[in-house]
């Protein structure tokens, strides 16, 4: 399903919340919406890849990764995973690398730019908090709509 985050901001003006034009789309899908899911990780993609290791059923990841350049944390081999296991997307709020490789699978992927270095693996974060990146404020189980311009956050869904 193809939703426009400018119409749907014009249909729900008021209920809706936009993001700050901070993330760039690196996924093969521009266009993608779910449920939230959230992680706050520092360089460290474990929790990442235990959450996408579980059924996505259609959510969108959403990683607050402290806006850190630094490294990356989110690769090709997560991409995959998160397509094998029905996530609709990531958005990120750090880097990717394996960018060439991303833009062909079939994801919705936003993030702030992209860095080769991989990022340690500790284990340290939370899941299902309230993180807050670009303006919004996310938590589990709100909205999110998605495309080339820009990032539409609900209360409830809107399709």
């Amino acid at each position: 399903m193809s939703l426009s985050t400018a119409e749907l901001y014009d249909q729900h003006e008021g209920k809706v919340a936009v993001a700050m034009p901070l993330l760039r789309d690196f996924g093969g899908r521009s266009n993608f919406h779910g449920e939230v899911l959230t992680l706050r990780v520092f360089e460290d993609n474990t929790l990442v890849r235990r959450a996408l290791e579980q059924p996505g059923r259609g959510r969108v990841l959403v990683v607050d990764g402290g806006g850190s350049l630094n490294c990356a944390l989110v690769g090709d081999l997560l991409g995959v995973l998160a397509l094998d296991n029905g996530w609709s997307g990531l958005i990120v709020n750090g880097c990717v690398r394996d960018s060439r490789a991303l833009a062909s699978i079939a994801l919705g992927i936003k993030a702030l730019n992209t860095n080769p270095r991989k990022s340690v693996k500790k284990g340290q974060g939370e899941e299902g908090v309230e993180v807050t990146f670009a303006g919004l404020t996310f938590r589990p189980g709100l909205w999110v709509y998605c495309d080339e311009d820009g990032i539409v956050l609900s209360e409830t869904p809107l399709h």
